[in-house]
């Protein structure tokens, strides 16, 4: 079987890998206004990745963990946050890490963003430090989720390192790069496929998938290609 992949809206990715098991990344559905609403349940969930505590990555994490019951992945301090909400299952980890699970290795690298998670109350709390993964498959294929973060030059590791021929960008500024500085990760990591995220979502967030494309072009890039894909759109990988 290939990988397929299934955009839920901003940084919100199903995929079904090779051994047709479901792996969920950033869970943000139920409010999550681009998320059409027939993509707002599952049937499983054999996994969950969450690359941070903001709200609009993990504002389903409790409620579909209890449903489902996936193995759940995180950095060891927001991992902790979501066993206190009787969440089960928990792999915790820290950057540089990697874990298998289902045929899936998952490396913990670094994101250049902030994370704090709201509490009902209305406080933020530390919930470890932001970060993206890599995801090998047991096809080869290797998908480099970037969570939210600026361009940091270290992406030229993960390209050495890791060699991902997908990877996952935000692209909507204000809260994560822009495309001016995603055009800067996309030549450090030197993808075949560029899938935009994190964009559209709110007002703020401005940028969109042509904008990137014809920045990689205007930088001899062009033969990268950008997937621009809508809500609920799937596409399928390796």
């Amino acid at each position: 079987m290939t990988i397929t992949a299934t955009w839920h809206g901003h940084a919100t990715f199903s995929l079904q890998t090779p051994e047709n098991k479901h792996l969920l990344i950033d869970p943000w559905l139920t409010d999550n206004p681009v998320c059409p609403d027939d993509q707002k349940r599952f049937g499983n969930i054999d996994i969950m990745a969450i690359t941070h505590g903001h709200f609009d990555h993990i504002a389903d994490a409790v409620s579909l963990a209890r449903e489902h019951q996936p193995t759940v992945i995180g950095i060891f301090e927001l991992c902790k946050w979501l066993e206190r909400k009787g969440v089960q299952n928990l792999i915790t980890m820290n950057k540089g890490g990697t874990v298998e699970h289902h045929d899936v290795h998952f490396t913990m690298v670094h994101a250049d963003h902030s994370c704090g998670i709201q509490e009902d109350d209305g406080s933020i709390i530390y919930g470890g430090e932001a970060v993206g993964y890599v995801l090998t498959f047991s096809d080869g294929t290797v998908i480099y989720h970037a969570g939210d973060t600026n361009v940091f030059g270290d992406m030229a590791l993960i390209r050495e390192l890791y060699e991902p021929s997908v990877v996952m960008l935000p692209i909507g500024d204000k809260y994560t790069m822009s495309p001016k500085e995603a055009t800067k990760a996309v030549e450090l990591l030197q993808p075949q496929v560029v899938i935009p995220m994190h964009f559209g979502t709110f007002p703020g967030l401005t940028g969109r998938p042509g904008a990137l494309a014809e920045r990689l072009a205007a930088k001899g890039l062009g033969s990268i290609e950008v997937r621009e894909l809508r809500p609920g759109d799937s596409t399928e990988l390796g």
